[in-house]
């Protein structure tokens, strides 16, 4: 790393407010002043025995994937 350069701390991992697993982070835009900069949150769960379980979306990791 040049002395330009500084390194950046990976953003904390998302879990379900419910049961508490990993989720995947989910990430939309805001507007502010002028600019649209990023607003990080939890995904949905996919952890069938959880109350807030979401079904028959895909997973971040499977859409990309090829056979």
């Amino acid at each position: 790393m040049s002395s330009g350069e500084s390194a950046t701390a990976a953003q904390a991992g998302h879990v379900c407010p419910a049961c508490k697993k990993p989720v995947a982070a989910e990430v939309t835009r805001h507007k502010t002043m002028g600019i649209f900069v990023p607003l990080w949150k939890s995904g949905p769960c996919h952890n069938p025995s959880c109350p807030n379980y979401v079904q028959g979306q895909k997973t971040p990791t499977s859409e990309g994937a090829k056979p």
